[in-house]
């Protein structure tokens, strides 16, 4: 399997890389900058330049040639403001599933946000007037870019983990449509993400994920 990563710098997205080319299978790491192609290189990972921002669904499509799946993982950043917010979080992930649809690609798994949903729409505007405003269109941006994707004749899975750590995995989550707030590594978010793709679960399933006692395997199979 050929898997497409776009936002191919982050940090999910280069443990992702590692698991897939482990697993035997390859990644496409998507990345805007060109001083971040070593960096993907160095888990296996073939590096595509593309700015999400810049490409339009035509020209995203033909570089998705012989892709078999593609996961969003991209993001504005932290200390990015409430347009990028949207023209990323949003603006590219539906992006990504226009040029997939065009190209055939029919498996698309959407790194989220826990309670996306739970955004202030009298807050969640541009432009935004405080940091916690630019965090309340973060959330619209994720929800609205989930809900495209939940409309789409696509082969979806939405994953909204919670607090992101950089502690080691566990291989242990809890998972639901929603569950209560919590944290979880990085690295269990990239397997998450594998195990969806490889097992082929949670096709069609929006869910949240925090660190909790079931496997993996076992809790994307559950909810499938």
């Amino acid at each position: 399997m050929k898997i497409a990563i776009a936002g191919g710098h982050g940090q999910i997205a280069l443990l992702l890389a590692r698991l897939i080319t482990d697993a035997g299978h390859d990644a496409l790491a998507i990345v805007r900058n060109p001083a971040h192609v070593a960096d993907v290189e160095q888990q296996g990972a073939t590096a595509l330049v593309a700015d999400l921002e810049q490409l339009d669904d035509d020209e995203l499509a033909i570089r998705l040639r012989g892709v078999d799946a593609v996961v969003f993982a991209a993001g504005a950043g932290p200390n990015s403001g409430a347009e990028r917010k949207e023209a990323v979080d949003r603006d590219a992930a539906i992006l990504l599933a226009d040029a997939a649809e065009r190209r055939g690609i029919d498996r698309y798994v959407m790194i989220s946000s826990m309670a996306a949903d739970t955004y202030d729409p009298e807050r969640a505007v541009v432009p935004a007037r405080s940091e916690d405003d630019v965090f309340q269109v973060y959330l619209r941006a994720k929800s609205e870019a989930d809900a495209d994707l939940r409309a789409r004749n696509l082969r979806w899975t939405i994953v909204r983990p919670g607090a992101l750590l950089d502690t080691p995995p566990q291989g242990t989550v809890r998972v639901g449509r929603t569950v209560p707030r919590g944290s979880i590594p990085r690295a269990d978010v990239a397997a998450v993400v594998l195990h969806a793709l490889l097992d082929d679960t949670a096709v069609g399933v929006q869910f949240e994920v925090t660190s909790g006692d079931a496997p993996i395997a076992a809790a994307l199979q559950a909810i499938s």
